[in-house]
């Protein structure tokens, strides 16, 4: 695993941790929402402890738990004083889900980050973090620098939402580029196809060229994750949506079984 993260005690099953990143180069392709409801399936289909951790400074994975980050400036904190991320965890009102919020000061982070120079400063954190959570969700910002650097030296495996569009495989070949420039075992990559609608036809010709995606559908039940401050899973358990996000978790869960096989 490349983030190196121990088996997590916090977990009565024993389960290996492991560190997700949801990440984009590009904003508004349904990252927060992946994250928010992958954390949800983690805790609630498979039974893992899992952490949240939202490093985003819009703060959208917290808002969509209904949670604000306490205090002032203090998620830079983590980074830049090496202070314990523990104190800013917030319980969800959901089982076995917490919530590492972000706040205004994750704004510079990433020139923090560089002037420390601690090219593992994220790793070694998850790397703690999976003593306790079987599973810690990174929700990412759209951004190519320092931080996005780590996050790949962090993660054991990053998910890509891509609408579906012409400018998707150049989307993806960014986020290729970025991780394959980071580290030289780079954790695999899973390609998700976001806001599908198949009523439309180039959704349907991106469809049919990537068939072995998985995909999440343009639905209302997803949009109503931010209107309700829930994931879709509470909201319509029965729906096409939270279908679409049980099949991605499976994927992924795969995923990470295939790499420590």
């Amino acid at each position: 695993m490349s983030g190196g993260s121990p088996v997590a005690t916090g977990d009565p099953s024993g389960v290996s941790g492991a560190t997700i990143a949801v990440y984009s180069v590009k904003g508004g392709v349904g990252k927060t929402t992946f994250a928010a409801n992958m954390a949800w399936c983690s805790a609630h289909v498979s039974g893992h402890p899992t952490l949240l951790w939202d490093l985003d400074a819009a703060g959208g994975s917290g808002f969509l738990y209904g949670l604000e980050p306490r205090g002032s400036r203090p998620a830079e904190d983590v980074f830049s004083r090496e202070r314990s991320p523990e104190r800013l965890i917030q319980k969800t009102a959901y089982p076995r889900i917490d919530l590492l919020p972000a706040d205004e000061s994750i704004r510079s982070l990433d020139a923090h980050l560089t002037a420390i120079g601690k090219k593992r400063r994220l790793a070694k954190l998850t790397g703690a973090l999976a003593q306790d959570y079987a599973r810690v969700i990174l929700d990412c910002p759209p951004v190519i620098n320092e931080l996005s650097a780590q996050i790949v030296r962090a993660a054991d495996l990053i998910i890509v939402p891509l609408p579906p569009s012409p400018l998707s495989s150049r989307a993806l070949d960014l986020v290729v580029r970025e991780i394959a420039g980071n580290t030289r075992r780079h954790p695999p990559i899973l390609p998700v196809l976001s806001m599908l609608d198949m009523r439309r036809t180039l959704h349907r010709e991106v469809k049919a060229q990537h068939p072995n995606w998985p995909c999440v559908p343009y639905a209302s039940a997803i949009e109503q994750c931010a209107v309700q401050h829930k994931p879709v899973g509470e909201i319509a358990s029965q729906s096409p949506a939270a279908r679409a996000f049980a099949n991605l978790w499976a994927a992924i869960e795969k995923k990470l079984a295939e790499r420590r096989g």
